[in-house]
């Protein structure tokens, strides 16, 4: 039976982004496969009374800014040069990650998870606009008003938040988030935990 590392996703955590950046070399190294459960940031903040750093922060300017530098040696250690920190930060997601439920169901996730991460952390696009989305995943090998068409279907919506609701109920609190069978693990600053965990698979 393969092993497998969840990962809880939403494309709003820049730090989701980094996370996927370097998750390759460590999923190689562990023999697992990765999982990706959609859900969304913004319920799972508000059922749980978490809020982003910036904001939880803001009033410890001193924690603000070492949260940032933590960020910019994560990025130096592994090379993310291609990472930008979005100018229209914080971006709604909720239309992209019903998206991604809809690129799961069509066996695209990797690929759309992929693509939309660039436009969001690379190429600083505005991706809660439907006509930039729609855009930006025409030119990507999307059929972009289509894909965005059938996140209005009720399954697809009720599906986030039925993802959403579950991983709060397994004590997820924000994102990055992973599981190793049923232990958690939070953030990318966990990823030697996470692997050492794997590895005793």
């Amino acid at each position: 039976m393969t092993k497998t590392l969840e990962l809880i996703f939403d494309f709003g955590s820049p730090n989701a982004y980094l996370t996927l950046r370097v998750l390759p070399d460590l999923l190689e190294r562990t023999g697992a496969a990765l999982v990706i459960t959609p859900c969304l940031l913004g319920g799972i903040f508000k059922a749980t009374g978490n809020m982003a750093p910036m904001i939880r922060y803001a009033d410890a300017p001193a924690k603000l800014a070492y949260e940032n530098l933590e960020m910019r040696r994560f990025i130096e250690r592994h090379g993310l040069t291609k990472f930008r920190l979005n100018p229209h930060f914080p971006v709604n997601t909720l239309l992209i990650m019903r998206g991604a439920i809809v690129a799961e169901e069509d066996g695209v996730l990797d690929d759309y998870i992929d693509a939309v991460n660039r436009a969001m952390w690379e190429e600083g696009l505005k991706m809660d606009d439907p006509e930039v989305a729609a855009a930006f995943l025409s030119a990507n090998g999307f059929d972009g008003p289509a894909l965005l068409a059938r996140t209005q279907e009720p399954a697809i919506k009720a599906k986030l938040a039925a993802n959403t609701e579950a991983a709060v109920a397994r004590g997820v609190f924000g994102i990055p988030t992973f599981f190793v069978g049923d232990n958690m693990f939070f953030g990318k600053e966990r990823l030697d935990q996470v692997e050492e965990a794997l590895l005793q698979r």
